[in-house]
């Protein structure tokens, strides 16, 4: 394969992959008009999603030169799935139930620059004034998203807002801790790993906190809980993962600019969610912000 049609293959499975994940919270939306417990529907998810992972990491294990697991490397690995996976999944299904798709996805979308903040904090690393310049503009777009509840126009703004915001400090703070073992170990093998582990956790919870009658629901649940677990969960981790190796982290992260753009747009055409211009002048404040942060300048 040459050159380029290897970094062809790359931008296509990176935007394919933004494409799949912008579609997750227009599903959980629609889902929710059948179902209104997220513990229900985050558990059907999983269910579609865990075959998946599980196979690849079966598959990925018959690599012989693959690095044996220690036991504090399993612990690890069960500890970043319940915080990067499991804990910022099942915030994220909670703060869905208040605010729009669009908003939950450019909550989410912050994570780069909470990043950054964690990094300093607990890892002693310098923030730039590039960084300072990204995150001042990330959070003031962030403000004038949430204006509307600042104004009293819609009270549970503010909570989704959180709990959305809980989930991207929850991611941030996954990937600023497993730094480590992912280069050890290798990102996908990791991945397939941690992903297996979030996915048990949110059966489990299921299991211990509902009846199984709670699994009496309309078709419809289940065909959009099966298009979130493997189009907009399994496809994206996995397609995003090869397109990092082909192209890079900073063509990647150009190209995942567009997840919250599209969302929003999915969720003008399809949910009937509207923005104000105040509100789109924020989103695009916080794009660029996060863009600041994520593109890595060239030396």
């Amino acid at each position: 394969m040459s050159t380029s049609s290897y970094r062809a293959w790359g931008i296509a499975l990176a935007l394919a992959g933004v494409v799949s994940f912008s579609f997750r919270p227009i599903l959980i939306k629609l889902a929710y008009a059948y179902v209104t417990d997220p513990i229900t529907l985050l558990a059907l998810r999983m269910v579609f999603s865990l075959p998946f992972f599980i196979a690849a990491a079966l598959w990925l294990q018959r690599d012989k030169a693959s690095v044996p697991l220690t036991r504090r490397d399993l612990w690890t690995v069960v500890f970043l799935g319940f915080l990067g996976y499991y804990l910022a999944s099942f915030l994220d299904f909670l703060g869905l139930q208040y605010i729009s798709a669009g908003v939950g996805r450019l909550m989410l979308f912050l994570y780069p620059t909470i990043t950054v903040l964690l990094s300093a904090l607990f890892l002693g690393k310098r923030v730039s004034r590039r960084e300072v310049f990204a995150l001042v503009v990330s959070y003031v777009g962030l403000a004038l998203v949430l204006s509307r509840a600042f104004g009293g126009e819609n009270r549970n703004l503010l909570l989704g807002a959180l709990l959305v915001f809980g989930s991207a400090i929850s991611y941030a703070a996954y990937l600023v801790t497993s730094s480590q073992l992912v280069r050890r170990i290798g990102s996908m093998r990791f991945t397939a790993y941690a992903t297996s582990v979030a996915s048990v956790l949110c059966i489990a919870q299921f299991l211990l906190l509902r009846p199984l009658s709670a699994l009496d629901l309309p078709p419809q649940v289940y065909g959009l809980a099966a298009a979130m677990g493997v189009l907009c969960t399994v496809l994206p981790v996995f397609m995003t993962s090869e397109a990092l190796k082909r192209i890079g982290a900073n063509h990647v992260a150009i190209i995942g600019a567009a997840g919250p753009v599209i969302t929003i747009f999915l969720g003008w055409v399809g949910l009937e969610e509207h923005m104000t211009p105040l509100q789109i002048a924020g989103a695009v404040l916080v794009l660029g912000g996060v863009m600041l942060v994520t593109i890595r300048p060239r030396v």
